[in-house]
């Protein structure tokens, strides 16, 4: 594992420059493409893993931030869009809209600007992690810090648990 702005993607570290952010980005041997993966790398529980997920609501990409132990309820996204039809974003779009692989979607740091809904269950952490533009590189910050710089508008969205 190694600590620099350089093992985040270009683009990220350029985003972290202009935010004016100063945060440990972490690099590991091995990818981390799932929550799972990445929590057992970083040493945390895959709750204050952050997921980047991008959806299309009417056509128009829409990013969501979850916690990696929880589940969007697609549903629920439509709802706070007000959207006709919500469905998850294939390949192609996620890197059209974002400029990263699927597995290393940052929280900011985009090539096109996107709506952002961010659960509100990732405040139930102090530190929270994202991916830093590689499915190899993960970085921390406090979840209202992360989702204040990705522009996001805390919302529920989860699937509720029976």
């Amino acid at each position: 594992m190694t600590t620099s702005h350089a093992d985040a993607h270009p683009r990220f570290a350029a985003a972290l420059k202009e935010l004016d952010l100063d945060v440990e980005v972490r690099r590991f041997p091995d990818e981390t493409r799932t929550a799972q993966q990445a929590a057992e790398a970083v040493g945390c529980a895959v709750s204050q893993i952050v997921k980047s997920l991008v959806f299309a609501a009417d056509g128009v990409p829409v990013l969501v931030l979850m916690d990696g132990s929880s589940r969007v309820d697609v549903e629920r996204v439509r709802e706070e869009l007000g959207a006709a039809e919500v469905t998850r974003a294939d390949a192609r779009l996620v890197r059209e809209t974002t400029g990263y692989a699927i597995g290393g979607v940052p929280p900011f740091g985009h090539l096109t600007r996107t709506r952002v809904l961010a659960d509100r269950g990732l405040l139930d952490h102090e530190v929270v992690w994202a991916a830093a533009g590689t499915p190899h590189s993960v970085f921390a910050l406090a979840p209202g810090t992360l989702i204040a710089r990705a522009g996001g508008a805390l919302v529920d969205v989860r699937e509720r648990t029976a």
